[in-house]
C-alpha cells in the first residue's frame, strides 16, 4: 500500500529553529509519485513549509498517532494554487467524497454568518526516494 492510498496521514513540518510540529491530514495520490492534501493558506504548517519545506510523513488515525507498522517517510513540500491546487483538490475530492463536501459547506455557511474563511491551498509532497512512494 502506498502512503497516498491511506485515509489519515500525520504531516510533520519544522519551525524556523528545527520543532518538529506533527499535523493529520487527509491525502491523495497525485498519480506521479507524489501526494497531496489542501489547507487554509494562511494556516500554521503553510507558513512553516514556506520557509522549511522538508516534511516528514506517516500513516496515522484521525489523531495523527503513528499507525503501527507504519514508517515515516522525509519528503518535499510545496504550497500550490490555481491550477495545481485544482488537481490537489480534485484528488483529494474524489478520495473522500461527500466528507469533503461537508467542509465546504461548513465554509459556505460561515460565508453566510459573516464570518472570513480563509482561501484554501494544496500541499504537494515529493517524497525524498522513489522506493517510499511505493513505485
Amino acid at each position: 500500500m502506498s502512503i497516498g492510498d491511506e485515509q489519515y496521514v500525520s504531516i510533520t513540518t519544522f519551525t524556523s529553529d528545527g520543532r518538529p510540529k506533527p499535523t493529520p491530514v487527509w491525502i491523495a495520490d497525485l498519480g506521479d509519485g507524489r501526494i497531496g492534501f489542501t489547507t487554509a493558506a494562511g494556516s500554521w504548517k503553510v507558513k512553516r513549509m514556506r520557509k522549511t519545506p522538508e516534511v516528514v510523513v506517516q500513516a496515522s488515525d484521525m489523531r495523527g498517532r503513528a499507525k503501527g507498522g507504519s514508517r515515516p517517510i522525509e519528503g518535499t513540500a510545496e504550497v500550490v494554487t490555481g491550477a495545481e491546487f485544482e488537481t490537489v483538490r480534485d484528488a483529494v475530492a474524489r478520495k473522500y467524497g461527500w466528507q469533503y463536501s461537508m467542509i465546504g459547506l461548513r465554509d459556505r455557511i460561515k460565508t453566510l454568518l459573516g464570518r472570513e474563511v480563509p482561501p484554501d491551498c494544496g500541499v504537494v509532497i515529493t517524497p525524498k526516494d522513489a522506493d517510499e512512494r511505493g513505485d
